[in-house]
């Protein structure tokens, strides 16, 4: 656990030469046989930084959990395993907490500032409910004194550091702990072969420490979506409209679309199975979490965020695809044809190789064979919605003709698509 001092004042997610990038660093946490059981996610300004940032807030906790799930795909940070993030006593019943599967999740909690009783005891209740919930939780070995007997029900960790433990303690701390079977220990700032034997002789289940590996910083491209969408789609599912209206909305920005499907699949959020349609995530989500991630969205998405040339150009195409698979494909295709055309620029707006682009996000199969190589059921719509991009008449005959398209169809759905993003006011 890094520590770091508290302040109201939100950190900016760093900016190079007008690209915006969150960064996060992950250290592992192993096993006895040196196995990965998790990373501890931690707070970088910059991708060369070492530190956290000096100010520790609710809004950078907010930040650091919603980028791991949204803006960076949080397979990158812990895949399967779990992943362990800082949090501030006060904040053990914060909003940010609603987003993500509790169980792929360990809080860490820090001392009480005086070990004051009052905080101790309504940090206690929150622990509770954090539990209940499905929450591992972890804290310091402070939790063995008297003042913090209250925690120690509702902890599955004990963070060691073993540079500050005396010289001869060990043994007389793990007889103690012995008492209390369902906490596990990790042996934190491990540095070296040495101290790694004394504590793995001595019992301790899990380490953590330079000696494994220093953290590494993941970092992305942080994609904002359109301000005006997402305050929009705020007051759509606070009246509780219906599915396909809020589905409606959500095809209008092609970014916000990108994270809410990387989010709904992510680890942090532990489906069993892929989501890969805007309504399905809807439905899946529930009107409560689509909601908490919405203000989480709107909270990390700068005021004057506006829907980019790009975004106005993948819409165009989602909106021509969508036109031409109708009355030839499923309604279910017709979404799919939609998905292709507003993410066949994923590249550019996340100013990334497309192959890995793809890896950030679940989509159908047919759907990344249109992306990835103009091919399978949606390539040809891909192909045509390209070919009208460049006036090129002689692709667009060609695709057109191999599905049975005329080129008035063609031309009215270029149209219709067009003017569809105009009335969008993109």
């Amino acid at each position: 656990m890094e520590s770091s001092t508290s302040s109201d004042t939100a950190p900016a997610v760093a900016s190079d030469e007008g690209m915006v990038y969150a960064h996060i660093a992950r250290q592992p946490i192993l096993d006895r046989q040196q196995r990965i059981v998790g990373y501890e996610l931690l707070a970088r300004e910059s991708a060369t930084s070492t530190q956290a940032p000096a100010q520790h807030t609710r809004a950078s906790d907010t930040a650091l959990l919603f980028h791991a799930l949204s803006s960076i795909a949080s397979e990158n940070l812990f895949g399967d395993k779990l992943a362990f993030i800082n949090v501030r006593l006060e904040d053990l019943g914060a909003e940010h907490l609603e987003i993500v599967f509790p169980e792929r999740i360990v809080l860490e909690l820090p001392r009480a500032p005086g070990d004051d009783a009052g905080s101790i005891a309504a940090a206690a209740e929150a622990m509770q409910a954090l539990r209940d919930k499905g929450f591992r939780l972890a804290a310091g070995v402070h939790v063995l004194t008297a003042p913090y007997s209250a925690w120690l029900p509702h902890l599955s960790y004990l963070q060691l550091d073993v540079r500050a433990l005396p010289a001869g303690a060990l043994p007389v701390l793990m007889r103690r702990l012995a008492a209390v079977p369902s906490l596990r220990v990790i042996a934190e700032k491990v540095e070296t072969q040495e101290a790694f034997q004394e504590y793995h002789d001595a019992g301790v289940p899990l380490f953590q420490g330079y000696y494994f590996a220093r953290p590494q910083t993941v970092s992305a491209k942080v994609v904002n979506p359109a301000y005006t969408t997402v305050l929009q789609l705020i007051d759509l599912v606070n009246k509780h409209a219906e599915v396909p209206r809020i589905e409606e909305v959500l095809k209008h920005d092609p970014t916000l679309s990108f994270k809410l499907l990387r989010y709904i699949n992510s680890s942090g959020f532990g489906l069993m199975s892929e989501v890969t349609s805007f309504r399905h995530a809807v439905v899946i989500l529930g009107y409560k979490k689509l909601l908490r991630w919405l203000v989480l969205l709107l909270a990390t998405t700068p005021g004057s965020s506006a829907a980019s040339s790009q975004a106005r150009v993948a819409i165009t195409r989602g909106r021509m695809m969508e036109l031409l698979v109708q009355g030839q494909l499923s309604p279910e295709d017709c979404d799919n044809a939609f998905v292709v055309g507003v993410f066949s620029m994923l590249d550019v707006m996340l100013g990334v190789p497309l192959e890995r682009a793809l890896q950030e996000i679940t989509l159908a199969d047919q759907v990344v064979l249109a992306l990835r190589d103009r091919q399978g059921t949606f390539g040809p719509y891909l192909q045509i919605a390209l070919a009208c991009e460049r006036e090129d008449w002689d692709e667009i005959d060609l695709h057109a003709g191999l599905l049975g398209l005329s080129q008035r169809t063609v031309a009215m759905s270029h149209l219709e698509a067009l003017a569809w993003a105009e009335n969008l006011g993109i």
